[in-house]
């Protein structure tokens, strides 16, 4: 009995780490466009650093995260970019075809 509970106490530790680390690599809070047909969607803490495509038409971005972001008007970030800070809003008829967040 008395060496499971120092097994028990690492493991434990070990989960508090790796979600902990997890969360550290997402830009917290949820990013939010409208897309084709006027349709609203959303994503819960993105992943941070890393450029995503949209796969359909996409504008109006509002950045709800904790972390700024840029959009791009062209796929793989390339094109105009418009940078949003936490909190703000693209015009709502604002289009764009990839976007980062929290970017290097």
């Amino acid at each position: 009995m008395r060496l499971c509970r120092p097994l028990v106490a690492v493991l434990g530790g070990l989960a508090l780490a790796l979600t902990t680390t997890g969360s550290a690599l997402a830009a917290d809070g949820t990013f939010t466009w409208v897309g084709p047909k006027g349709e609203p969607y959303a994503i819960d803490s993105p992943p941070q650093y890393k450029c995503l495509d949209m796969a359909q038409e996409a504008r109006g971005a509002h950045n709800a995260t904790k972390k700024p972001l840029v959009t791009f008007t062209q796929k793989k970030c390339h094109g105009a970019a418009t940078r949003l800070a936490p909190g703000k809003s693209a015009p709502s008829g604002a289009r764009f075809a990839s976007i980062v967040f929290n970017p290097r």
